[in-house]
This record gives C-alpha cells, sequence and structure tokens, in this order.
C-alpha cells in the first residue's frame, strides 16, 4: 500500500513538472545579440516556429515587369484617381497584381460588379480598395522612418485574403458591469490580443487610435511629477505585449532592460517602433475611420467601427513583414502620394510672446514643422517662469460629425502637450482644455478652423 501511494504521488509531480514547462520552449533554441556586448540584449528564437513563419512570409509569384512608356492609364481609362500616372501597361498588370494579393478566389468581379463598365464605383469594395492604394502610397512615400526603401504593398497585410487576418475594433462594452462580480474594467480577462494576460485587452483604442501617452515613468525621482496610475501602466503593457508578439521578439530588442525607459541605451529599433506607432495611428485616423460610411454593416464591429490595423496587420509574427523582403522593386507605382483632390494649404503659426496659435492639415493629428518650432518658442517662455502654466486648446469644424471633430481636436491638442513635454515643459504645467467649435465656419473648408491656441497664464 504504502509503495503504492509513493507510485502515485511521484506520478503527480511528474505531472505537475510537466505542466510547468508546457510553456517553456523545448531545446534547441538560437539565441542573437541585439544590442550594446555585455548587456544581454540577446534575442532567443525557436527555430521550429521560424521554419514555420518562413512559408507565410514568402514573397508571391507576379508578372513581369512591362516596358517603360505608352500613354498614361488615366487618359485611357475612366475614374482612374490614384494611379493614374501609371502607363497602362503598369496599370494593368497592377490590377493583376491586386487581384492576387487580395481576392485570388473571388477575382475581378471582388471589385468590379458583373455586367457593368469596370470604371462604376458600384461595389463598396473598389471605393475601399482606392482608399487603400492612397494609404499604401503614403506610406512608402512619407513614412519611411517606419518602413525604409522595403514599404508595403497589399499582399503585405493581406496575404491573399480579402479581409487582412489581423485587423481590431473596439471591443463592445462590458455585459457583466452590472452584475454581481462587477465590472472588469477592460481587463482580467484573457485575450490573445495582450499574450492571454489580463492586461487591458484593449490597448489599441487609446495609442494606436488615440493618442494617450505610452510613458509611465516620471522623469525624475519625485511623486509631483508622476500622476500615472496603475491601470496606465497596464495598458502600457498590453500594447507592449502586442507588439513582442507581432514581431516574433522580446522586450529587448528595443530596450535595455537596465532601464526601460532611457533612450540612449535603447536599440535603432527602439526609435523604428516610434514611427510605426504615429504611422499606425495615421492610417487608422485617416484612411480607416475616414470609410465609416463606406463598409456595409457585417463588416464593422460591435461598436459600430471600421476594422482597423496594429502592428500584426502587417508583421504577422516577424521582426520584419515578409522578414525584409521589398515587392516595391517590382511595384515602383506604390511609391509617391497623389491626391485625388487638392487640399487647402496649411497657415503657419502665429506666436506672440504669451501665446500661440497652431493649424493642422485636413484630418489630420500631426504637428507640422513650423508648428514644432512654435511651440519651441513659447515653451522657452514657461521654462523661464516657474509659476506659469500654460493652457491648450483644440478647435474643430462645425461642420460634419461632431463626435469624429471633437476627437480630431483633442487628438491635436495631445500632439501640442507631448511637444510641449519634449521642449522641458513638465505635464503638470499644461492644462488641456475641452474640444471647441470653430465660429462661422459651417461650409468647413475654413484652415483656421483646425487650430489648437496656446496661452500662458
Amino acid at each position: 500500500m504504502i509503495r503504492f501511494i509513493g507510485r502515485r504521488h511521484a506520478c503527480a509531480a511528474m505531472l505537475a513538472a510537466a505542466t510547468l514547462l508546457a510553456g517553456c520552449e523545448r531545446p534547441p533554441v538560437d539565441t542573437v545579440q541585439r544590442g550594446y556586448r555585455g548587456t544581454g540584449m540577446e534575442q532567443v528564437y525557436n527555430p521550429r516556429t521560424l521554419a514555420t513563419q518562413a512559408s507565410v512570409n514568402t514573397l508571391p509569384a507576379d508578372t513581369p515587369m512591362p516596358e517603360p512608356g505608352g500613354p498614361l492609364s488615366s487618359t485611357v481609362f475612366k475614374n482612374v484617381q490614384v494611379v493614374g500616372d501609371t502607363s497602362v501597361a503598369e496599370f494593368t498588370r497592377l490590377l493583376v497584381s491586386l487581384t492576387a494579393w487580395v481576392a485570388p478566389e473571388q477575382g475581378c468581379t471582388y471589385c468590379h460588379k458583373a455586367g457593368e463598365d469596370f470604371s462604376s464605383d458600384g461595389l463598396y469594395t473598389k471605393v475601399v480598395a482606392r482608399r487603400m492604394l492612397q494609404m499604401t502610397r503614403k506610406i512608402n512615400t512619407d513614412w519611411k522612418t517606419h518602413v525604409a526603401e522595403t514599404g508595403v504593398t497589399c499582399y503585405t497585410c493581406h496575404r491573399g485574403q480579402p479581409v487582412p487576418a489581423n485587423v481590431w475594433f473596439a471591443p463592445a462594452a462590458d455585459r457583466h458591469a452590472a452584475g454581481m462580480l462587477g465590472s472588469r474594467a477592460g481587463q482580467n480577462t484573457p485575450a490573445t490580443s495582450v499574450a492571454l494576460a489580463s492586461l487591458p485587452y484593449d490597448p489599441f483604442t487609446p495609442f494606436l487610435s488615440q493618442a494617450n501617452e505610452i510613458r509611465v515613468i516620471g522623469h525624475t525621482p519625485l511623486a509631483t511629477d508622476n500622476r500615472k496610475s496603475t491601470k496606465q501602466t497596464e495598458y502600457t503593457y498590453g500594447l507592449m505585449m502586442h507588439m513582442s508578439q507581432s514581431l516574433g521578439v522580446n522586450c529587448t530588442y528595443c530596450h535595455n532592460t537596465r532601464s526601460f525607459a532611457e533612450w540612449d541605451g535603447s536599440t535603432p529599433q527602439r526609435a523604428t517602433a516610434w514611427y510605426g506607432i504615429r504611422m499606425t495611428r495615421e492610417v487608422n485616423n485617416q484612411y480607416l475611420d475616414s470609410l465609416a460610411g463606406t463598409f456595409p454593416a457585417n463588416r464593422l464591429g460591435p461598436t459600430g467601427d471600421v476594422p482597423k490595423v496594429n502592428c500584426a496587420t502587417c508583421h504577422q509574427g516577424a521582426f520584419k513583414p515578409m522578414y525584409g523582403a521589398s515587392m516595391l522593386k517590382t511595384h515602383p507605382e506604390l511609391v509617391g502620394a497623389v491626391k485625388a483632390t487638392v487640399e487647402p494649404a496649411v497657415p503657419g503659426p502665429v506666436v506672440s510672446a504669451n501665446s500661440a496659435v497652431l493649424y493642422f492639415a485636413v484630418g489630420s493629428p500631426t504637428l507640422t514643422d513650423e508648428g514644432v518650432k512654435g511651440i519651441d518658442q513659447l515653451a522657452a517662455v514657461v521654462r523661464a517662469n516657474p509659476d506659469a502654466k500654460v493652457t491648450v486648446s483644440g478647435y474643430h469644424s462645425a461642420s460634419g460629425d461632431l463626435v469624429q471633430n471633437q476627437e480630431l481636436a483633442k487628438q491635436r491638442a495631445f500632439a501640442v502637450r507631448d511637444a510641449l513635454k519634449a521642449a522641458g515643459v513638465a505635464e503638470g504645467r499644461v492644462v488641456l482644455e475641452k474640444p471647441l467649435s470653430a465660429e462661422a465656419n459651417l461650409a468647413g473648408e475654413d484652415p483656421k478652423a483646425r487650430r489648437v491656441e496656446l496661452a500662458v497664464k
């Protein structure tokens, strides 16, 4: 009997050990030094996982490039609004490639209604595709700080599927909030978005749609300089978990764990990721949210929002999409943003001794270079007066969707706040006011409606 009990305990111990080891990587694993020597900043890779991902990140077959020259597609075909600067041969080849990248099973009828002229916008998918082409050109032209010369194509996200495998929506309201257990406060629910942890399962809305501050570490050891809550910290951790999963890397790919906040000891990849966050935010705000009235109901999320992108949309488990292989060499037409309409010019900032007015482009929360210089001038005034505070007021157009306009005004105010902090003004000295509607601008075309006003008090 004693011998039987002993065997049973031994079996239980072996089962417990196997359970504990189930979450570990079985050897062999590979390590690659990514950071400075002696810091332990290395990446651990599982060769079996890499072998599986290699097939997913292989460039697709493509048709040969045509000879240069020939009439422009915009002069031969009707309703060519984005890539009209390509030749007829280039345009035709691009459409063939788009079909293979996005809808190989559906074919041309995925975007073009059977029996109608190809110039017709009868299907919403064609309208979306046009907007995505604009977005792709924008990324490849203006976001080289993140995509470098590698760039992106439609295949980067779609991989032969009409809908990319990795998109996200704002989550529905917690149905259990009024129950006996109370609200889960947006967390404590294992979700793949945060590696099945108890962290807040929507780290995308605050950081990849809105412009909330990701940093949670104070600039000084004094508690008065850091008013971040534990939950704000967990939101940041949630985003970092997502980025780690999306790229198939660990924290030291970007950070020196001696000090996560310190930039001097970080790898160059951290700067690339910094730009990537802002690029993703611009893509979601300017290109995807603008399609809110285009997508049918069955393509919207539980709260009625459109599908949006995050790091996994392009990377899909690889530290570089397609492991850095570029498709732009054979598709140079996807570089060079061509605007379908002429947007109003952005006025320069107006800066005085104790105030400033900064203007923004249509639908954009990004400061212009001149706007940053204007903030630097005002920040010098604030730094010279220890008792001074600066009030930041974001304005928006009086026309259009009020909620979207208010959110855009708030994001612009956040961008100004972050620029003030970067210029040496403590966050506690920046006062954000509620978004305000611009006066006498019912047409919505006045560039002065898209502004943020600053006042030193």
